[in-house]
This record gives structure tokens, C-alpha cells and sequence, in this order.
């Protein structure tokens, strides 16, 4: 082989390599011009969510939606981004989204100390209650009558959380599709769960289960992104802040959670900016009956 051949051939086989790099890198997520937040596919957020939990997050005709997931497609547009929806476990999102496995959670996921060591948070977009849920007929009415019972939660959640801290040795299941059914079969006293969740799986269960109580939970709601995309974090707090603005919160809490009174103190997004007000009356803390926000 002469020195032309040999020279020629080097350069096709490293111009081969550039543009295998090339385009690993733009499918690895790497940060370029045409792919500023370094997405999984530029242009388009693959969002890691729960397919089993309304009115929050849920699967309906083929098509996610839910609070959580239409507010997510409402900022994504204002972004200038597709959404693309995959199912998975609660207990497994957050480490997910933190290893690229999906470029943003989304599943009303309530912002703690402890996940912050995982995951980045945008601003909040919702508060939350816990709630109580138990069998017909049962003398369970409060979240102090827990000990020494029974009790389910979605594994991962802040309500095992809560669980966990008041020493109640919790039953953990990987969805709320589970937790629900244990209570049906019976195997289960007591199922602490987002309230709103609860509320409607108690509405849906033919009158097995009902909700019980509920209490105010002292930390907003967020999306989750991996710590080290700050450019897809910053243009996600703005597009929020920008449905928030233009009423798609508003009509959106309507839509979800009808009558919902939006607590005192509560400001979704960056906490300036003004929203047409929700269709409820504001409440100054828990609705009555319910136990002090743990």
C-alpha cells in the first residue's frame, strides 16, 4: 500500500470516528447548538411519570395527562419542546431523571432536603395533602389511630416517609394501583396517601374505601431535573412562570380539583407573579378536622 493510499484511508477512518462521536453525543445528551438542554433527543423532554395515580398523574385512552402531566405539557410548549411520556415506579423516577434515563419527573413529587441530594427541583407548581384512606366501616378516622395497624404506602413517597418517622412500620408497595387494592382485599387497615389521589381512588372503589381525613402538606410540589442541566432548569422555571401568568394554572386546578380552596401563603412558580384567582375561597391551613402538616 503506498503513503497516498494509507494517508487516504486514515482520514475516511477518522472522519468515520468524528461523526460516530457526533452523533453520540447528540443522543447521550451532550450540549450543543441544536441541543442548548441537553436532551436525551434534541427538541423533544422525555418525562418519566406514573400511570396509575389521578387526578394527578395518570394514563387515560392511550394518553397521559393529569394535573401534573398537562401543566408539564403547558410549560414545554411555552419552552418550544415536544414531550414525549413514559411510564415507571414512584420509587424509581427521581434516580431516573438523575442518571438521564428521562430528562424531567413529573408526578407531583414534593421537594425535601433529602431528594435535593438527587435531583434539581424547578419552582412549585402545587400544594398537597395526606390522606387518610381506609375501608368502609372502619373505626379509623384519624392519623393518631395509626399505631400498631396495618398501614400502606407507595414506596419512595413522602407519605412513607411520614410512615416511617411516626414508627409505624409500613406496608411498601411500588404503586398506587397496589396500595389501593390492598385495602380492598383487606390485607391492609389503613393506606396514607396523597390526598387528592385518595380522594378520587376512594370515589372510583364502589364504596369499599373512603377518605377518611386529611392534612396539609408543608412543602410544595415540583418537576424534577438532573442537578447538572441548569439551562433546562432555568428554561422550565420561565415557561412556568409564563402558564402560571396566562391562566393555564388557573383553568387547570379547576379542571383537577374542583372546589380545592388554594391555601394562604401558597405561590406557585417564582412567587411574584399574579394568576387569575382559583374559583374557591382561600384557607388559611388545613381544612377542618385535620391533623396539625408533620
Amino acid at each position: 500500500m503506498g503513503p497516498r493510499r494509507v494517508l487516504v484511508t486514515t482520514l475516511a477512518v477518522l472522519a468515520s470516528l468524528a461523526s460516530l462521536t457526533a452523533c453520540g453525543g447528540s443522543s447521550s445528551g451532550a450540549k450543543s447548538a441544536d441541543n442548548p438542554y441537553q436532551l436525551s433527543v434534541p427538541g423533544t423532554i422525555r418525562v418519566g411519570t406514573l400511570s396509575d395515580a389521578p387526578p394527578n398523574v395518570y394514563l387515560k385512552d392511550g394518553k397521559f395527562t393529569g394535573f401534573d402531566n398537562d401543566l408539564f405539557t403547558a410549560v414545554a410548549a411555552k419552552a418550544g419542546l415536544k414531550v414525549e411520556f413514559a411510564a415507571t415506579d414512584f420509587s424509581s423516577l427521581l434516580s431516573q431523571v438523575a442518571n438521564h434515563k428521562f430528562d424531567v419527573g413529573s408526578s407531583s413529587i414534593t421537594v425535601t432536603e433529602a431528594r435535593k441530594k438527587t435531583v434539581a427541583f424547578t419552582n412549585g407548581y402545587d400544594f398537597g395533602y395526606f390522606g387518610l384512606d381506609v375501608p368502609a366501616g372502619s373505626p379509623i378516622t384519624t392519623f393518631d389511630q395509626l399505631a400498631g395497624k396495618r398501614v400502606v404506602v407507595v414506596q419512595g413517597t413522602v407519605q412513607d416517609d411520614y410512615a416511617t418517622k411516626n414508627n409505624l412500620n409500613p406496608v411498601r408497595v411500588p404503586d398506587y394501583n397496589g396500595a389501593l387494592n390492598q385495602l380492598k382485599a383487606g390485607t391492609a387497615e389503613a393506606w396514607i396517601s396523597p390526598a387528592e389521589i385518595g380522594e378520587k381512588s376512594a370515589q372510583d372503589s364502589g364504596g369499599k374505601v373512603v377518605l377518611a381525613q386529611k392534612q396539609l402538606s408543608s412543602a410544595p410540589t415540583a418537576f424534577a431535573v438532573a442537578q447538572n442541566r441548569p439551562e433546562l432548569l432555568a428554561a422550565l422555571n420561565k415557561a412556568l412562570d409564563e402558564v402560571i401568568t396566562d391562566g393555564t394554572w388557573t383553568r387547570l386546578q379547576e379542571q383537577y380539583y374542583p372546589g380545592r380552596p388554594v391555601p394562604d401563603g401558597f405561590k406557585p412558580g417564582n412567587g411574584s407573579v399574579a394568576y387569575p384567582p382559583v374559583k374557591a375561597a382561600p384557607t388559611t391551613g388545613a381544612p377542618a378536622g385535620a391533623s396539625p402538616t408533620p
